[in-house]
């Protein structure tokens, strides 16, 4: 008997249910894009390099533990300021996706602004030897149009940026489309603990997310759907977070039979399912 989602979509090595863990390199662009002022705010940056210092490797060392593969979007600064992280990220076999240069935001930014958060993030992982990516996760997950369009005029299979569903879909702007993985605020780390001396934040118990998280997993296993869940190492990275990562995935392991994928496996898995929608 094989499982399949409401789709209608059986998943590999019959799994009921798909699981996407993603990570957003964010480091110190994640503040520098935010205010260029924080080049001189340097206890904020050195928070952003803890992201690349001891998060990355911690997540490694589990995925690679338990056979995992993973997305990472890498802002192109992120590549340029850490020879080598690219290399690495590739050498255990994940996804590198393109997550803007800067980490500006695009309803922010203006229309050129625009354009040079695309081009030169992919220049940056180009350079630092990744694949021209798949995927493209917009920072802090707001789309305008002209990125939109900007995603499919560059060829990118598939956004993980919007949240009109909880499962594949397409979005379609414009009478334009692409394959939607999609994201929501609560499979996120960040509103969870995020926080800043400039606006405050959350420091909610660890225990939070994992219990969340696995909510959702269950959900989607009865749903048979795919989920992804959104992380940065500079926030799940710290000890206490990261070991009520560690029991979470333990647990989704311990089931036996989840299909781990990258988003971009996902994306040309579903793709002859979505063709109808476009």
């Amino acid at each position: 008997m094989s499982h399949s989602s409401s789709y209608g979509i059986a998943w590999p090595k019959n799994s009921p249910v798909a699981v996407s863990l993603t990570f957003d390199v964010d480091a110190e662009a994640g503040f520098l894009g935010d205010s260029p002022t924080f080049a001189k705010r340097l206890t904020s940056l050195s928070e952003g390099r803890f992201s690349v210092t001891r998060g990355v490797p911690r997540i490694l060392e589990m995925l690679a533990r338990h056979q995992i593969k993973a997305s990472f979007f890498v802002p192109g600064y992120t590549a340029q300021q850490h020879p080598g992280l690219i290399e690495t990220l590739l050498k255990d076999g994940h996804e590198v996706g393109h997550h803007g240069h800067m980490h500006l935001r695009s309803d922010k930014a203006s229309a050129q602004q625009q354009v040079d958060e695309m081009h030169l993030g992919l220049e940056a992982l180009a350079r630092a030897g990744a694949p021209k990516p798949a995927g493209y996760r917009s920072s802090s997950w707001e789309l305008t149009p002209e990125t939109f369009d900007l995603v499919i005029d560059n060829g990118f299979t598939y956004d993980s940026s919007c949240m009109g569903d909880d499962r594949p879909y397409v979005e379609t702007f414009n009478g334009r489309s692409i394959i939607e993985l999609p994201v929501h605020w609560s499979l996120d780390d960040w509103p969870m603990f995020g926080w800043s001396i400039d606006n405050g934040g959350n420091f909610t118990h660890p225990r939070t997310l994992s219990e969340v998280w696995l909510a959702e997993y269950e959900s989607a296993r009865r749903d048979g759907r795919h989920t992804s869940f959104t992380m940065h190492p500079e926030v799940i990275g710290r000890a206490a977070r990261f070991a009520q990562l560690e029991r979470f995935v333990e647990r989704l392991v311990s089931d036996g039979d989840v299909w781990f994928a990258r988003l971009d496996e996902v994306a040309r898995h579903v793709a002859p399912h979505l063709e109808q929608q476009r």
